[in-house]
């Protein structure tokens, strides 16, 4: 994605839940991994677009949050796209710092269903998020 767009009809192709809110995963453009999933409402799409970073709407904080304005972990924007249903957002980001979980790690999916039924991280910690947040 080169430029942001001017016209926001495409907003009204989204749908959005009864909170108002869509599912986002967060895809890293060059691994293709999956690095998170998180939530936007229409402002936050939008601004995401205009800004060319990823722009999420926190359920825990009630607030816009833009992905980095803490930790410097900033996701710079390199494709948009929308499922067939319409109701799940795909971003492709440049994860600025390798890293986009607050635990330090490079994806929020660091944990595998081992065949004994328990969860395992396999993924190490690459800063320690005390030094982060």
């Amino acid at each position: 994605m080169t430029t942001p767009i001017a016209d926001t009809g495409w907003l009204d192709q989204v749908r959005f839940n009864s909170e108002g809110l869509v599912p986002v995963i967060a895809q890293d453009c060059h691994s293709g991994d999956v690095l998170m999933m998180a939530w936007m409402n229409r402002e936050a799409l939008s601004l995401t677009v205009k800004e060319q970073r990823a722009v999420y709407w926190s359920r825990s904080r009630n607030r816009l949050w833009r992905k980095g304005e803490e930790s410097g972990h900033v996701q710079q924007l390199r494709d948009i796209r929308l499922d067939c249903d319409g109701d799940t957002i795909l971003l492709q980001v440049e994860q600025s710092g390798g890293i986009a979980c607050h635990t330090g790690r490079r994806s929020c999916f660091y944990q595998r269903l081992d065949k004994q039924g328990q969860w395992e991280s396999i993924a190490p910690v690459l800063k320690d998020p005390a030094t982060v947040y």
